[in-house]
């Protein structure tokens, strides 16, 4: 992975970095998990095909959960338990869901956060409510007819549990 560039900073609580290969996604993902403990709502955004369910997929293997992590675009949401001693992984999309946390409500993942890891794809405007705490990472790439494989990846805590984070662990 490479450094974020210079000329674009990030804001404070925030950290950048790029990604080359869906490889290094996932070795992000794993990294991330490390991070995480149950209670912890991570939100993805990004265009279709930036690498969100890779990164979550990499987080799965760094939480040591069971299942293999694939889009959950039509069953909105998949939870997969984990094989040890960790929280489970709750990952959602809510790209077909238009309301806000109304909507998710069947879902329960007020319910399920205090026990577990939350990844929601999509999520913005629905799931904020659920906690004064997430982390968010914004994922930008090329879009339009290319091959690129370059993400640039914005990670930012938000809330007291993110304050004192080193996010800094991510952009190594």
């Amino acid at each position: 992975m490479e450094a974020p560039a210079p000329h674009s900073p990030a804001e404070p609580g925030s950290v950048q970095t790029v990604v080359t290969s869906p490889e290094q996604m996932r070795e992000l993902g794993r990294r991330l998990a490390k991070l995480l403990r149950a209670g912890d709502l991570v939100m993805l955004s990004g265009e279709l095909g930036a690498g969100k369910t890779t990164l979550t997929r990499g987080l799965g293997e760094g939480l040591g959960v069971r299942g293999a992590v694939t889009s959950p675009t039509f069953v909105i949401a998949r939870v997969h338990p984990s094989l040890g001693d960790g929280p489970p992984l709750v990952h959602v999309d809510a790209y077909r869901l238009s309301g806000g946390l109304d909507e998710m409500e069947d879902l329960d993942l007020d319910v399920s956060l205090p026990d577990s890891v939350i990844v929601v794809e999509w999520g913005e405007g629905k799931v904020e409510e659920l906690t004064e705490d997430r982390l968010q990472v914004a994922i930008h790439r090329a879009v339009g007819d290319t091959t690129d494989e370059v993400r640039r990846l914005t990670v930012t805590g938000v809330g007291e549990r993110w304050a004192s984070a080193d996010l800094s662990v991510l952009a190594a």
